[in-house]
């Protein structure tokens, strides 16, 4: 029976709205809000035009979901919305507003690039037939890890001479003592 592969790719489109800022600081609101399966390259073509507000098919991205990681996608299965993360950055010498970075079904990477604070981290609702694509490959590929109780060492402990210091360091005395003052 051949085994089946540990890691497995899926193109996917970034749609990225572009609205008005709300305050004087930020003059666009950038948000990330669909995903697109199987889409074709693209950078930056506009989608859809309502007002002000500007759909933009941002990037495609490669989805890669790895056997090593099926706790994480478990974990987003079992969310209420599973999702997908988009990974932004803000850099000022391209000519595009923010660049597509990583896409990703773990919420355990997003997270990661999250607490960095160096980048943008969109979460993107999937769709069914992206749940069901992620839901089959971490059926075929989780494995249970089974908990093993660490045991103590036998070495003793209670061999130690608290406030010693370094055994190196010959001094008959305690070392953490309050120092006494000298009379001169």
């Amino acid at each position: 029976m051949a085994e089946a592969a540990s890691q497995i790719e899926m193109p996917v489109g970034v749609v990225v709205r572009k609205t008005p800022g709300v305050t004087r600081w930020a003059r666009w609101n950038w948000r990330a809000v669909a995903v697109l399966p199987g889409a074709g390259p693209a950078d930056w073509v506009e989608l859809r035009r309502e007002g002000d507000a500007i759909e933009y098919h941002a990037a495609t991205l490669p989805l890669k979901l790895w056997a090593d990681e099926t706790e994480a996608y478990m974990a987003n299965l079992s969310d209420g919305q599973p999702s997908l993360y988009l990974v932004l950055r803000d850099e000022p010498e391209d000519d595009q507003p923010l660049s597509a970075f990583l896409i990703t079904a773990s919420p355990f990477e997003g997270q990661d690039y999250a607490d960095s604070g160096e980048e943008i981290v969109e979460k993107i609702p999937m769709s069914a037939g992206l749940i069901a694509w992620v839901r089959d490959f971490t059926l075929a590929h989780h494995r249970d890890e089974v908990f093993v109780k660490r045991r103590r060492d036998k070495k003793r402990i209670d061999l130690v001479e608290d406030g010693k210091g370094d055994a190196r360091v010959r001094q008959a005395s305690d070392v953490y003592r309050a120092p006494r003052r000298v009379l001169q």
